[in-house]
């Protein structure tokens, strides 16, 4: 644990670029490619981070003022991804989630259940997260490795049936890039079912809008960072700010709609060689044509304009909505600023229309607050077991979005901890047949080609 601790404590800007530099090495890359590809990544991870802190800062001061502006207090406070992702790697479960996720990652691949080899090391915590809360729940460091073993197996499946749509809809530079991050394979059901009854609803079914279309329809104001600068301004309006203060949120929000997809160029610009030789490599050793696909984080697509914009039209909206969902008790405040890691594989299924985006966001939230709130006892109790000192002063529950508001955890939850060995064989069947289904369709596609 000392060793996984202090690894994952240098953080995603330093481990990764590591873990991508000897990647790189052991695929013949050569040290000097393989060298620049790491630092790229790196640099990548750094300018990420400098963005969602110029977000959350920005942001922060506006949603707390229409927190008390409209009296919008719930019992349990968001405290960030972070606290949830020291909580994964602070348990037992956290310390071995590492070569563990390898080691069903390997089988998967050998028994042909997944194509995909998950390479994005760092995410790993959203499985440790789940194994952990579900271990701590039973007392059992073998229900938490379940817990693991069966959310590393469906997002693998998850990052195989999206890939193709994906590489579609993002295009060629990630042409044999899958995305093996559990918070974002968790809502592509949202999206097809989104899509599909909206498809059913005349008038609904014709509006056709996309980031091009946006900027065809409306010129100049379709463009990201006019819209940035105009979901800004609506956002300083509702927060009540003086016209100074607006405009400088409307900058800055602009100012994030432009950068942030040139970070993910950052990101492309290191994993692309990463990426090839992988491809090459594997592909020499394969029989029969099989292709894998490399794992890689969704970073690498967050810079997406439909992304951006439904990410900020759904802060004043959640904040809302979270005060009249009937049951709800979670208010999403530390967690906004990372609301665009909804859309990475929804936009593939909606094809980037901005109002199903919107709307299968928006659905993906309100049952999210409902399972950030059912998880919030467990959550506190991690946190309090692992470092009480996340937890501020006089706050009795604490939660997040990621990765207490996804289905992943809630379901895993409550069949394993809560309904117990029955629980635990449904979701073990379910698994299985989710890996025959991949495999059958990973033959089928063999086959064709």
């Amino acid at each position: 644990m000392v060793v996984i601790n202090y690894v994952m404590s240098l953080g995603a800007s330093v481990m990764m670029p590591i873990i991508f530099t000897i990647f790189g090495i052991i695929l013949g890359l050569g040290v000097a490619k393989s060298l620049r590809a790491g630092i790229s990544v790196g640099i990548g991870f750094v300018g990420l981070s400098v963005i969602t802190k110029l977000l959350a800062d920005n942001l922060g001061p506006a949603v707390s003022k229409m927190v008390e502006l409209y009296g919008l207090n719930l019992k349990t406070l968001d405290i960030g991804w972070p606290a949830a992702a020291a909580v994964a790697y602070g348990t037992e479960v956290g310390a071995i989630v590492i070569p563990l996720g390898l080691l069903v990652n390997i089988i998967m691949l050998f028994t042909r259940t997944t194509n995909t080899v998950n390479i994005d090391l760092w995410n790993y915590w959203h499985f440790a997260f789940i194994g952990s809360i579900v271990s701590i729940a039973t007392d059992s460091f073998l229900w938490g490795l379940f817990a693991v073993v069966v959310t590393v197996a469906i997002t693998l499946i998850g990052a195989d049936r999206s890939q193709k749509k994906m590489e579609s809809f993002y295009g060629k530079d990630l042409e044999g890039i899958s995305i093996p991050q559990a918070f974002c394979v968790g809502f592509i059901p949202f999206a097809i079912i989104t899509d599909w009854i909206i498809e059913k609803i005349p008038g609904l079914n014709k509006v056709d809008l996309d980031a091009k279309k946006m900027q065809d329809k409306f010129g100049i104001f379709g463009e990201p960072l006019f819209l940035g600068v105009i979901v800004g301004i609506l956002l300083g309006l509702i927060a009540q700010y003086s016209i100074a203060q607006m405009l400088t949120l409307g900058i800055t929000m602009a100012a994030v709609m432009v950068l942030i997809p040139k970070i993910t160029g950052q990101f492309i610009e290191g994993l692309n060689p990463i990426s090839q030789r992988s491809q090459e490599l594997i592909g020499s050793k394969l029989k029969g044509g099989r292709k894998l696909n490399i794992g890689m984080t969704p970073a690498l697509v967050i810079g997406h304009p439909v992304t951006l914009v439904c990410s900020l039209l759904l802060v004043p909206i959640i904040l809302f909505l979270s005060v009249i969902i009937p049951g709800n008790k979670f208010l999403p405040l530390a967690s906004l600023s990372g609301l665009i890691y909804i859309f990475p594989l929804v936009l593939p299924y909606t094809k980037g229309n901005v109002l199903r985006s919107l709307i299968t966001g928006i659905l993906t939230l309100v049952t999210g607050v409902l399972f950030a709130t059912s998880l919030s006892t467990i959550f506190t109790k991690a946190v309090r077991l692992v470092d009480g000192s996340l937890i501020p002063k006089g706050t009795e529950s604490v939660a997040s979005i990621d990765f207490a508001a996804s289905p992943f955890s809630w379901i895993t939850y409550q069949l394993t901890a809560n309904i117990g060995v029955v629980g635990a064989i449904i979701l073990g069947v379910l698994t299985i047949a989710f890996a025959l289904f991949n495999r059958k369709k990973i033959t089928t596609d063999l086959t064709n080609s």
